[in-house]
């Protein structure tokens, strides 16, 4: 088994399989930060966290979960969303429903979801589509394939909950070198992956460069400054404290059927299950808010 990678501000939404013969075929959608934990949870009952659907119906295996959503608001929109395939007004052109003796309900949940990644605004994403059980691994048909920006990958995972950044961690007398203004908030500020560049900018000055007409999120773009190309999610988690580099964006090729990757995993790395709604304040979307979908 592959040594589990740590990711830093996870937010995942994961599907369940269930293995007790009396139940056996059975799925469930749902959201976590923690996927370790939140599986026990599952695993032993409500009287433990775990959802009212879930049990005393196990044992459960968490197969699947994507994660790199950049906070809980956009994971918890996904998350209802493959729940609820009919009624949300993102997929409703695709009339989602389940095929009739020829599709199992772990098959429809996996074609909703590849139907899902290529649609707006989580199209725009880099999300990544993690096998955790790779018994269940299923291949994508090509013509479901997910974006390019995305990878499908397996391997276990542990966790990093991060500290909300605060405006007193911020330089004072930063200019953005785009703009020429002050930059006073840290949480919108950008730098560049490549250590050596003295790129800082506002996060809106620099998506302006990214962005092609018509387009909100970015995914990717030349630095200004030195010319490496950077893809936009990882400046957002570099943004927010996550450990980056410019060896990050280069280990972006892996196939399917390769791990992620490894990580020493020096430190605490255990983070709990969210329970309440919080909003993380992450400055992801370039505009103010561009899914007015409902939970």
């Amino acid at each position: 088994m592959s040594k589990p990678q740590l990711i830093e501000d996870f937010f995942g939404v994961y599907l369940l399989y269930n293995i007790n013969p009396k139940f056996k075929g059975r799925t469930y959608v749902g959201y976590t930060r923690d996927p370790n934990r939140r599986i026990m949870q599952h695993n032993r009952g409500t009287w433990a966290g775990g959802a009212h659907k879930t049990s005393n119906r196990g044992p459960w295996k968490m197969v699947l979960i994507i994660h790199g959503f950049p906070n809980n608001i956009s994971a918890l929109r996904f998350e209802w969303a493959w729940q609820n395939p009919t009624k949300t007004i993102r997929l409703q052109h695709l009339n989602l429903k389940k095929i009739p003796r020829k599709e199992s309900e772990y098959q429809y949940k996996l074609r909703i979801m590849s139907e899902m990644l290529r649609v707006g605004p989580w199209s725009r994403l880099p999300l990544i589509i993690r096998w955790l059980e790779q018994e269940y691994f299923e291949d994508i048909p090509i013509e479901r394939k997910p974006p390019n920006h995305m990878k499908i990958c397996n391997g276990p995972v542990k966790t990093h909950n991060l500290k909300k950044l605060t405006n007193a961690t911020m330089p004072m007398h930063v200019k953005c070198m785009m703009c020429s203004n002050f930059i006073i908030d840290a949480q919108v500020k950008l730098t560049c992956l490549n250590p050596s560049c003295e790129l800082v900018a506002h996060i809106t000055c620099l998506a302006d460069i990214f962005l092609n007409p018509g387009e909100f999120i970015p995914i990717e773009g030349q630095c200004p400054y030195c010319d490496t190309i950077l893809k936009w999610g990882d400046l957002i988690r570099k943004m927010n404290g996550c450990k980056m580099d410019v060896h990050d964006i280069e280990s972006d090729n892996d196939e399917s059927d390769k791990a992620c990757g490894d990580s020493d995993g020096e430190g605490a790395f255990t983070c709990s299950q969210d329970r309440g709604f919080v909003d993380n304040n992450s400055h992801w979307f370039h505009s103010t808010d561009i899914d007015n979908e409902s939970l």
